[in-house]
């Protein structure tokens, strides 16, 4: 199911994950494993964001993509299913 993430880290954490390097790391490894259709990075609520839209197979597929950004940034980390135009007109024809 395509699902889009968003992925929003403490300041603190963030700067330290800069420092160190693995703000980049953990970014890197997700983009590798999940390769999302679309990534993006903004602030949101002054917080770092990254936006991510990607396919999660199945719903044991959360903890493998959560628990990187739970346990390497303290983010937090929100999904919700998503379409893009053809599904939504797809879904609407079903509607009769």
């Amino acid at each position: 199911m395509r699902v889009m993430a968003r992925i929003s880290i403490p300041v603190e954490t963030g700067n330290q994950a800069i420092r160190d390097g693995s703000l980049g790391a953990v970014m890197q490894h997700a983009a590798e494993r999940w390769k999302p259709e679309g990534m993006y990075f903004t602030t949101f609520d002054g917080r770092r964001t990254a936006f991510m839209v990607f396919d999660l197979p199945d719903a044991s597929d959360i903890p493998p993509f959560a628990e990187p950004f739970f346990t390497g940034l303290n983010a937090d980390v929100e999904l919700a299913p998503v379409m893009n135009g053809v599904d939504l007109q797809s879904g609407l024809a079903q509607l009769g």
